[in-house]
């Protein structure tokens, strides 16, 4: 599954990175202005957006990557980029639905649901604890009790020898830090 989203996401860096190029090189040709701005301000911003953009995803799917050859989830900073991933990838899909159609909307929500599930696979850890010989998962039986434990007395002092059960004391914190 992480071999999959390694692809989307690189298919969608080049897509990105291919787009905001295309858009700059459009600007720069035509000279166009939106509100007053600089024509070449906007062709230079546009095709450093596709730099940025691409590299950013394709960041992102180097993380994927490294999830599918180690075979565990990711952890710091690559749980946080592949997180910002789907984040964004939700947000294009809404501006998507209004500026390009459902097909885009439905594009950006598949590559969404493929990052979700690449998060939420890959969450709990496997293999947690060796299981102990006849222990079969799926295996019917009642459980076994835990031992009592050993009452700790201590003496108290009092004239009669009674002891004292600390088991059961709740011990005082420290208020200070």
């Amino acid at each position: 599954m992480a071999w999959i989203v390694t692809v989307v996401l690189l298919a969608e860096a080049v897509g990105i990175a291919a787009v905001n190029w295309l858009l700059g090189m459009v600007v720069d040709s035509q000279h166009m202005s939106l509100a007053g701005l600089d024509p070449d301000v906007m062709a230079t911003s546009s095709k450093v957006g596709a730099v940025v953009f691409g590299l950013y995803f394709a960041f992102c799917a180097l993380v994927a990557l490294l999830v599918a050859v180690r075979d565990r989830a990711p952890a710091g900073l690559g749980r946080v980029l592949l997180i910002s991933a789907a984040v964004v990838n939700a947000l294009l899909g809404a501006v998507a639905w209004g500026l390009v159609g459902p097909g885009a909307f439905l594009a950006l929500m598949v590559v969404l649901a493929l990052l979700v599930l690449l998060l939420m696979t890959y969450d709990r850890p496997r293999d947690a604890g060796a299981r102990p010989a006849g222990d079969t998962p799926g295996q019917g039986g009642a459980p076994e009790a835990a031992p009592e434990p050993k009452p700790t007395s201590t003496p108290t002092g009092d004239a009669q020898g009674r002891t004292a059960d600390t088991g059961h004391v709740t011990r005082t914190a420290p208020t200070t830090p």
